[in-house]
């Protein structure tokens, strides 16, 4: 009979023993209540429990890497798409996180999902797909001023996928071979413009010297004598002749 009160008596110890230490890693925190109100956060390391009197409350404080469920977002220019994304976030203040508000995770997941709603609801369907950086930037900006208050710090936030219907996707084909087209004609028209204007220049210094105009003549005419597969019938301009015919007239005189 002793024994076996001595053997319960040893169960108890050990069980109070087991119920009063604490090991906690060093990425760990315990926020520790005393008789239902906030004492102290604790640790990391060896941790003594007063059980019944005194709970902890385990806290990790590593980043944490939240998936935002896909969301149906309607853009500014009344196009639907399917947006999710990624937040890093992680805890400062175990205190607040645990105090002043009941599960820190799901709250942040929730404000997560409005806040990308919300944001990128104010702009249109390019700046979504080509301006991806300054939207992160505006959501995290957002998440970690909502989230100061339980302690908690927002590093980044990613958009991994903006998911159109197939109907989208063809106009927005329809759109870039639109304004491929579009550049292509405004190069064209600017080199057209281009070459104008170098004409008219050129043409200008060739009025005020009408030698060169006589070079430039013989010049072609030697650059097509060159092929010899063809005959070739040109006329003799007048140009030439009126260096000549002067000069024969003052001989007969």
């Amino acid at each position: 009979m002793i024994f076996q009160i001595y053997a319960v008596i040893i169960i108890l110890i050990l069980a109070f023993l087991l119920a009063a230490i604490k090991i906690l890693r060093e990425y760990e925190r315990g926020v520790v209540f005393l008789l239902g109100r906030f004492w102290k956060v604790k640790g990391p390391g060896l941790i003594i429990i007063i059980p019944i009197i005194q709970q902890m409350v385990r806290v990790d404080l590593r980043t944490i890497v939240l998936d935002v469920p896909t969301q149906d977002v309607i853009s500014r220019d009344n196009v639907s798409v399917k947006v999710n994304a990624v937040v890093y976030f992680r805890v400062l203040d175990p205190e607040k996180a645990i105090i002043q508000v009941e599960d820190f995770m799901v709250a942040t997941s929730q404000l997560a999902q409005t806040t990308l709603r919300s944001v990128l609801g104010q702009h249109e369907l390019d700046e979504m797909l080509s301006e991806r950086e300054r939207l992160n930037d505006d959501i995290r900006a957002i998440l970690d001023q909502q989230t100061d208050a339980w302690g908690i710090k927002v590093s980044n936030v990613e958009i991994k996928h903006v998911d159109l219907d197939d109907s989208m996707i063809r106009a927005i084909a329809r759109q870039a071979e639109a304004e491929r087209v579009r550049r292509a004609k405004i190069i064209h028209a600017e080199g057209e413009q281009q070459a104008a204007e170098k004409l008219v220049e050129a043409a200008k210094s060739l009025a005020e010297q009408p030698e060169s105009i006589q070079l430039r003549y013989l010049q072609t005419l030697t650059e097509i004598a060159g092929d010899k597969s063809h005959t070739l019938v040109f006329p003799l301009p007048m140009d030439l002749l009126g260096t000549v015919i002067p000069k024969k007239q003052t001989s007969d005189d």
